[in-house]
């Protein structure tokens, strides 16, 4: 859930942002297989999977997913977590019909809207 909610907003967002060095690489799906996209998707992969395996490792004593309350703000109860996980299943769908569309049409996901 919560790598689809940064897929999606991603989607939106690499439409208006480009980090210097990536300007000529192009929005949406595209920039996976263009150099220097190419290049931050392989470093984008290598870090996440380095976290996944040595910091962001998962607790036998809670629930899968479940990492608590990271900035101690109090906020992480059923209700919190009941809202966080119906926002990851939304944001699934919205990421697959990002991709969809693109994929049909080649627009990425704000050329989709007109603009």
């Amino acid at each position: 859930g919560r790598v689809a909610m940064m897929a999606a907003l991603g989607a939106v967002v690499q439409h208006f942002v480009k980090f210097p060095g990536f300007q000529d690489v192009p929005s949406g799906l595209g920039a996976v297989s263009a150099p220097p996209g190419s290049y931050g998707f392989i470093a984008l992969f290598g870090i996440a999977g380095a976290l996944e395996l040595a910091i962001w490792t998962e607790s036998d004593d809670k629930a899968p997913g479940d990492f608590g309350d990271p900035l101690g703000l109090n906020q992480y109860n059923e209700d919190t977590r009941n809202r966080e996980l119906n926002n990851g299943r939304f944001a699934m769908f919205a990421a697959i019909g990002i991709i969809a569309a693109e994929l049909l049409t080649g627009k990425d996901a704000v050329e989709q809207l007109g603009f």
